[in-house]
């Protein structure tokens, strides 16, 4: 009887139908969700990591025709006009919708849903500020005392470089953010190539000696959570307000998949209660729904008062230009003015 039970369960799960979820690097969720998900709908699920948010799309759109994946989910929006113009997703309206926030539903075609949010921002080592005076305002990170300090990331290879660049952008205009990346490298900035690199490498907090670097508003809360009782209060804290970039991250249903109502129903999971309860201690974002509790540990968390945001279509147009001159100011040395005049 039990032998007869136990092959009963191998075949079903051996025939059961798998989904494909196409995610960026840093996707984690609990194991047990994940198991009570295929229990409950007979689909296994197979996740692909593909890198950072537009690696990910980039991986989406190059397998387009024949795609690699049902669901994808990580890109941010950032890349939200490009996956929307590459024609990539199908239009679904989740019936969890009606749960989530309205200001995150940022694609009126319904083909990409919001899934989290949160915020890029500057990050800072108390120990390190202790008996030392923080910069008082963003132009301040440009004299020499403070760019020595700062670690940021390529926004050509990092998730989180760009939206600081972008943030840039934004604060200063087309034109001054230039002549402030200028002043940054002309301090002694430092770039890394990523955000693990520069947190864990170069921030003072684990023994490198910048102790300014750009990270998350979430990062001081997620400190305290894996202290383990070490910390009580965080080590780190956030800087800037008007410097933190909004970012939200959308989940679609890809063209060419077989099994579209097995996406769908990954699309309702990753927009469920569970899911999106779990979410802030896994990926250190803030959920989506309304109505998802966040854990107490986000009372070192707040969401940041004036925070930027650009326009999804004024990024998509100006992304790859804007990437190019801060590769030209910051990495190969060349005046702001010279780039501007590159420009017409």
């Amino acid at each position: 009887m039990l032998r007869a039970f136990a092959l009963a369960v191998f075949l079903a799960l051996a025939f059961a139908q798998e989904i494909a979820v196409l995610t960026h690097g840093s996707f984690s969720l609990d194991k047990n969700l994940m198991a009570q998900f295929e229990r409950e709908t007979g689909l296994r699920l197979r996740f692909l990591k593909g890198g950072d948010a537009g690696e990910t799309l980039n991986r989406a759109i190059l397998t387009k025709g024949a795609p690699i994946a049902d669901v994808i989910y990580g890109f941010d929006n950032t890349f939200l006009s490009r996956a929307l113009e590459a024609d990539i997703l199908l239009p679904y309206r989740s019936p969890e919708i009606r749960n989530l926030k309205a200001t995150l539903l940022l694609d009126p075609s319904f083909r990409a849903l919001p899934v989290d949010y949160g915020w890029v921002s500057l990050n800072h080592d108390r120990a390190y500020f202790k008996d030392r005076p923080l910069p008082k305002a963003p132009a301040d990170l440009t004299r020499p005392e403070y760019a020595r300090l700062l670690v940021v990331q390529n926004p050509a290879t990092s998730s989180p470089g760009l939206s600081f660049l972008m943030a840039t952008v934004a604060r200063f205009g087309e034109d001054g953010y230039l002549d402030f990346w200028a002043r940054l490298r002309d301090g002694g900035v430092r770039v890394a190539k990523g955000w693990s690199e520069a947190y864990y490498t170069h921030f003072t907090l684990y023994k490198g000696d910048r102790p300014l670097v750009v990270s998350y508003t979430t990062s001081p809360a997620a400190e305290v959570y894996y202290s383990e009782g070490k910390y009580q209060e965080p080590p780190t804290g956030n800087l800037f307000p008007e410097l933190a970039f909004f970012q939200v991250e959308f989940v679609g249903i890809l063209k060419g998949t077989k099994n579209l109502e097995g996406a769908k129903r990954v699309v309702d999971w990753l927009l469920s209660k569970p899911v999106q309860e779990n979410i802030p201690t896994e990926m250190w974002m803030y959920p989506a729904r309304r109505d998802a509790a966040l854990p107490p540990v986000f009372r070192f968390a707040p969401e940041p008062l004036g925070s930027v945001r650009l326009d999804p279509r004024a990024m998509a147009q100006n992304r790859e230009r804007w990437i190019e001159e801060w590769t030209k100011v910051v990495l190969q040395g060349q005046s702001p003015e010279a780039v501007r005049r590159g420009r017409r």
